[in-house]
């Protein structure tokens, strides 16, 4: 059984599934609102999910296949988000594609070590998308026989 990252947007999550498919080619796999849920929750006065302040246009659940790879978001956390100690990671042996993607998730980003080739990559960089999402690329130096 495979282990996904879970991602919270708070409000952004549509642009977030818009940003990973045109920067990694992701492919949407599901996405449903909180307005197209069956059984939506229990809503107070103002029709909004009690303890919560979703709109019908937000997500409640998504998931992207990325490099073969599935990772599910959502914006069912309200508040700013804020990630810490952990970093998504994308490996290919296309130098090319390492570096596209890299370029794409470091738009309107952070880059927190520049593409490069190191010791044990072709190309290696590390970059925090504008998502707040840290991501590093790897294009891996092949094995040594």
């Amino acid at each position: 059984m495979p282990l996904s990252p879970y991602i919270s947007f708070s409000g952004q999550c549509n642009d977030a599934i818009q940003f990973y498919q045109q920067a990694l080619q992701a492919e949407l796999l599901y996405k449903i609102t909180f307005g197209e849920m069956p059984n939506p929750p229990e809503t107070n006065d103002d029709g909004c999910a009690a303890g919560y302040a979703f709109a019908e246009s937000d997500i409640a659940h998504a998931s992207l296949h990325i490099a073969g790879s599935e990772i599910m978001m959502s914006d069912g956390k309200q508040g700013a988000a804020a990630y810490a100690g952990f970093t998504l990671s994308l490996a290919t042996q296309d130098i090319a594609q390492g570096k596209a993607w890299f370029d794409a998730l470091a738009a309107e980003g952070h880059i927190t070590m520049p593409w490069q080739e190191t010791f044990w990559a072709q190309g290696f960089g590390m970059v925090t998308d504008k998502f707040g999402i840290p991501w590093m690329v790897n294009v891996a130096k092949p094995q040594q026989a």
